[in-house]
């Protein structure tokens, strides 16, 4: 039995993907289940996803890709994030769509599904201003050109960036961005380049920029209930935290006013007080850097956490009288007690980097 216990609401997933699509009416979804798919579960958020209507999948790495195929998935999966060693024949073998950044790894996808006998299907994606991944707009012409000249090996079936700054809504590097994009899509329309697919929109974009729908939108955290963006209306556009992360009070004892708490007592009572202790800590997920600076729920009540966050466990200041006793679940992450927001503030980080966390070192029980 692990100390931190992490449950995933997969109903919640797919009820955030109905939504997600609502907001974009005249484009697919592309649900993005990359890094393990944001700590919920791969191959669980993946089918719970295609429950709530995601046309796409979306993983960067391509043993996700693999892994979706494994589990049964037989729809459109896009993969986008490697170099030239890309393993091209078992994902065009399976079925996956590929991206192409360079004119070295389309050579790789080129000769791989020769080698298969299959025709590769490859968004082309545009470094359009985030200087990651992408072929820059200079470099378009000729990387289109060479897959034009092995069309019997590839075919362009999309083409792609990533906005930077659609966190911000207003910021100029975002319709700076959608400029560059446009362009490439004038580069590949001049050369007859016949695209199914056109995106750009992640989360925030999908939120707030239907401008930039275009053909597919790639929501990633907001699937997760997680919006990237203040809601105007104050009701987080609908979306529900899928993750609740909780683990419990194996003791509770009296102490005086002074005592000094954990290693190094950056905590000192305040007062006579009674003290929990949790069997979690950074081992688990927990931030190290949580100590007197991130709450955890008992009971509905909100406490603080005490000192420093030791490998293991930390230590809650409960409070004089308080009613909480062993066994008393503690909710980390919760609808019962702090969200994911919540710790990324305490701690300094997004909540995106919480939910990897937490998840992403756990066994994961549907809710």
């Amino acid at each position: 039995m692990t100390r931190l216990q992490v449950s995933v609401d997969y109903g919640a997933i797919a009820r955030n993907v109905e939504r997600l699509r609502a907001h974009a009416p005249t484009a697919q979804l592309m649900a993005v289940v990359k890094a393990d798919a944001y700590g919920h579960g791969l191959v669980e958020a993946a089918r719970a996803a295609r429950d709530g209507g995601a046309a796409w999948l979306g993983v960067a790495q391509p043993d996700e890709a693999l892994a979706l195929r494994a589990a049964g998935d037989t729809g459109r999966i896009l993969t986008w994030l490697y170099g030239p060693d890309v393993p091209a024949r078992a994902l065009v073998a399976a079925g996956v769509d590929v991206s192409a950044s360079s004119l070295e790894v389309l050579a790789r996808l080129i000769e791989d599904a020769r080698a298969e006998g299959v025709r590769a299907r490859v968004h082309v994606c545009v470094d359009t201003g985030l200087a990651r991944e992408g072929v820059r707009p200079e470099g378009l012409g000729a990387l289109l050109d060479a897959a034009r000249e092995a069309d019997d090996a590839v075919a362009v079936v999309g083409l792609w960036s990533h906005l930077a700054w659609a966190d911000q809504p207003g910021h100029p590097t975002i319709d700076a961005q959608a400029a560059v994009f446009r362009e490439a899509l004038a580069v590949a329309e001049a050369r007859g380049v016949a695209l199914e697919v056109r995106h750009l929109a992640n989360s925030a974009a999908t939120l707030t920029r239907p401008d930039l729908h275009f053909d597919l939108v790639r929501p990633g955290i907001a699937v997760y209930g997680l919006p990237p963006v203040e809601d105007p209306a104050g009701a987080s556009f609908s979306l529900e935290p899928a993750m609740r992360v909780t683990a419990s009070l194996a003791l509770v004892k009296d102490v005086p006013a002074g005592q000094g708490v954990s290693y190094g007592h950056d905590y000192t009572t305040p007062r006579a007080t009674r003290l929990g202790l949790v069997t979690a800590g950074y081992a688990d997920g927990v931030f190290r850097s949580a100590g007197n600076r991130a709450d955890v729920a008992v009971g509905g009540r909100r406490h603080r956490i005490a000192g420093r966050v030791c490998m293991d466990q930390v230590v809650l200041d409960l409070g004089p009288d308080a009613p909480e006793q062993a066994g008393d679940m503690v909710v980390f992450i919760g609808p019962d007690g702090p969200s994911a927001r919540d710790w990324a503030e305490a701690v300094g980080t997004i909540d995106y980097e919480i939910v990897c966390r937490f998840g992403g070192l756990k066994e994961k029980r549907q809710a």
